[in-house]
């Protein structure tokens, strides 16, 4: 099962994807990819851990190249594809940012895999230079993932609504 959670900040897409996760067990790995750079980010990375305390999942942190990750489990749950692709795009090793991230998502060994993004490009702002570019690169990749994915929802205000339902 391919499954693609996405929504906007604070909108309790990462609980769900969990609950998600633990519904479909065995061994479970998570995959953290947002990088420890200032307190805000370490306070993001501490809630999440709390969050997924005693839950059974073994964590693993991978900023930038998911081909990195030779461990199999029966679930993946990938937090979160917006620190991935932010986290390549500004990389020094950027070229073909799409097929890495994309090529790295196909290469992780799970029977299940949960992946964690957000829905940035429907604020209506115009943004320039790399921001633009991040957007687009995004919204690319959640556009292919969304393709692949068996089941896609959006959670809003807290509230999973189901986008595409797997046959």
């Amino acid at each position: 099962m391919f499954i693609l959670v996405t929504g906007g900040s604070g909108s309790g897409k990462s609980e769900f994807a969990e609950n998600i996760a633990m519904k479909l067990g065995g061994k479970m790995l998570y995959v953290a990819t947002m990088k420890p750079y200032d307190d805000e980010c370490l306070k993001r990375i501490e809630r999440h851990r709390k969050m997924r305390d005693g839950k059974g999942f073994r964590t693993v942190e991978c900023y930038t190249d998911l081909s990195e990750i030779t461990e199999s489990a029966d679930t993946i749950l990938l937090e979160c594809m917006s620190n991935l692709t932010a986290n390549v795009m500004f990389s020094d090793n950027n070229d073909n940012a799409f097929e890495k991230i994309i090529g790295g998502i196909l290469n992780l060994k799970s029977e299940n895999i949960v992946i964690v993004t957000n829905e940035i490009s429907s604020d209506g702002i115009e943004y320039d230079g790399d921001t633009k570019m991040y957007i687009s690169l995004l919204g690319r990749i959640n556009s292919a993932l969304s393709k692949r994915a068996d089941k896609v929802y959006e959670v809003v205000y807290g509230i999973p609504i189901e986008i595409k339902r797997g046959q």
